[in-house]
C-alpha cells in the first residue's frame, strides 16, 4: 500500500519542485503558489461533481464522456484562475505561467489519486495501475495548464489578442487531455509519453525564456537608464519620442501633458528598480527596502488617473507597457 500511495501521489510535486528549482530568476511568488495549489484541489472537487452530474444526464457512453467531455470541464476549471492572473498582469513571463499552471495541475491529480486509492488500492493489487496514474495521468494533469499558461504568456508577449491566446491554450489543454484519455496506444506507452513529452518540452522553454528574459532586462535597462538621464537633462524633447510627446500638446491640455511626463520618468524610475531586484535575486543577493516605494507607486496610479485614459494609451506604445512589463508594477507592489 506505501508503495502504490508513493508511485501514485509524490513523483508530479517531485517535478514541481525542479521546476522550482530551474527557476533561477525566482520569479514565483509563494502566496501565488500556494493559491494555485489550493484552487488545483478545489478543481478537483468541483470536476468530480459536475462530471458527475453530466454523466448522468447525458446519453453519452463512459468511455465518449471520458474522451471528449471531461477533458473541456477539468481543463477549463484548472485553467480558471491561470486565466484570471494572467489577465490582471499577476504573471509576467512563460516560466511563472509554466509553474502555476503545473502547480494547479499537481494539486488536480493529488485530489484524484487520493480519491482513487481511497475506492481502489485494496481491491486492485497490479501497481502498473498506480504507476500510470503517479507518472502518466499526474504529470498529463500538471502539463496541461502549464501549456495553457505558456502559450497565453508566449501569444500575448508577442502582443497577440488575450482571447485568442487564452482559446489556444485552452484547447491545446483540452487537445492532450482528450488524446490521453482515449488511449489509442497502451497505458504504458502513453505514461513513457508523457513522462518524455511534457517535462522535456516544459524545460526547453524554461531554458529559451530565461535566455530572453536576461536579453529582455540587459537591453530595456540601457535604454531606460538612457531615456530618464535625457528627461532629467532636459535633452528628452530631442529625441523622436521626445517629439511625439511635443506633438501631444495639440491633443491635450498642458497639464495633462505635464503629467504624461512625470508619468514616464516615474514609470521608467520604477520599471529600473523592478530590473534590478530581478537581477539581485537571481544571484541571491539581499535586497534592500525602499521606504519610498509605495509612495511612489500611490503616485505613478495617480499619474494614470489624471492623464486619463486617452494619454495612457497615447503614451503606451513609447514605453511598450505589455504584460511583462505591467507584471514588473506587480511585482514591486508586492516586494
Amino acid at each position: 500500500m506505501i508503495i502504490k500511495i508513493f508511485v501514485c501521489l509524490i513523483p508530479v510535486f517531485l517535478f514541481l519542485i525542479m521546476l522550482l528549482y530551474l527557476d533561477s530568476l525566482k520569479l514565483v511568488s509563494k502566496t501565488l503558489l500556494l493559491a494555485c495549489l489550493v484552487w488545483g484541489l478545489v478543481s478537483s472537487g468541483l470536476s468530480f461533481f459536475l462530471n458527475t452530474f453530466l454523466l448522468n444526464h447525458l446519453e453519452v457512453s463512459f468511455e465518449a464522456y471520458s474522451s471528449f467531455i471531461a477533458p473541456f470541464v477539468e481543463e477549463l476549471l484548472k485553467c480558471g484562475l491561470l486565466w484570471i492572473l494572467i489577465k490582471r498582469n499577476k504573471i509576467g513571463f512563460m516560466i511563472d505561467g509554466a509553474i502555476y499552471g503545473f502547480s494547479i495541475g499537481a494539486a488536480f491529480s493529488f485530489a484524484e489519486n487520493i480519491f482513487y486509492l481511497s475506492q481502489f488500492a485494496g481491491n486492485d493489487s497490479n501497481l502498473m495501475i498506480w504507476i500510470t496514474r503517479g507518472f502518466g495521468t499526474a504529470i498529463m494533469h500538471g502539463g496541461t495548464p502549464a501549456i495553457f499558461g505558456i502559450l497565453c504568456m508566449s501569444a500575448l508577449n508577442r502582443h497577440s489578442s488575450f482571447g485568442l491566446a487564452s482559446i489556444s491554450g485552452l484547447l491545446a489543454a483540452i487537445l492532450i487531455h482528450g488524446v490521453f484519455n482515449q488511449f489509442l496506444v497502451s497505458p504504458l506507452i502513453s505514461t513513457v509519453i508523457i513522462i518524455l513529452v511534457v517535462p522535456l518540452s516544459i524545460i526547453l522553454i524554461f531554458n529559451a525564456n530565461e535566455k530572453s528574459i536576461r536579453d529582455w532586462l540587459e537591453l530595456e535597462f540601457d535604454s531606460e537608464v538612457s531615456i530618464l538621464r535625457m528627461i532629467r537633462k532636459g535633452q528628452f524633447s530631442q529625441t523622436k519620442t521626445g517629439s511625439f510627446l511635443v506633438s501631444l500638446k495639440e491633443h491635450f491640455a498642458g497639464e495633462v501633458v505635464l503629467d504624461m511626463y512625470c508619468f514616464i520618468s516615474l514609470y521608467l524610475e520604477l520599471s529600473m528598480k523592478a530590473k534590478s531586484l530581478m537581477m539581485l535575486k537571481e544571484n541571491d543577493l539581499i535586497v534592500p527596502p525602499d521606504p519610498d516605494l509605495q509612495v511612489k507607486l500611490h503616485e505613478l496610479k495617480a499619474l494614470k488617473k489624471s492623464i486619463g485614459r486617452g494619454g495612457y494609451l497615447a503614451i503606451a506604445p513609447v514605453l511598450r507597457m505589455n504584460k511583462k512589463d505591467l507584471w514588473k508594477l506587480y511585482m514591486l507592489e508586492k516586494g
